[in-house]
């Protein structure tokens, strides 16, 4: 189980979020993206703590992809500095761990 990780990342627009998505769908680097929005992110910035309405990604993919997905977010990400955290999938189906596996190459 210790090969597949749940990305997360926010963006700034659903459009954004679709985009970066699609694209990363499109180039197997994630077999299934959802985009959640909107939410609420409160967080600390340039000595100030801001609020703002974002959409957030999750991001199912394999362990082995995870530098190039990170490479290929930040090459089409709006941020400067985005969230781009890797949660390891301790338990999942078998059937739709096989089908991730089988996306992600």
């Amino acid at each position: 189980m210790n090969e597949f990780l749940v990305v997360l990342t926010t963006a700034g627009t659903k459009e954004e979020a679709e985009r970066i998505g699609k694209t990363l769908v499109k180039e197997s680097l994630a077999a299934c993206i959802n985009v959640i929005f909107p939410l609420t992110s409160i967080f600390s910035w340039e000595g100030r703590i801001e609020q703002a309405e974002e959409a957030l990604l999750l991001m199912k993919t394999k362990r082995t992809l995870y530098e190039k997905l990170e490479t290929r977010l930040k090459q089409l990400h709006s941020y400067q500095t985005p969230e781009v955290i890797a949660l390891p999938v301790i338990f999942g189906s078998p059937e739709y761990l096989k089908w991730v596996s089988e996306i992600c190459r």
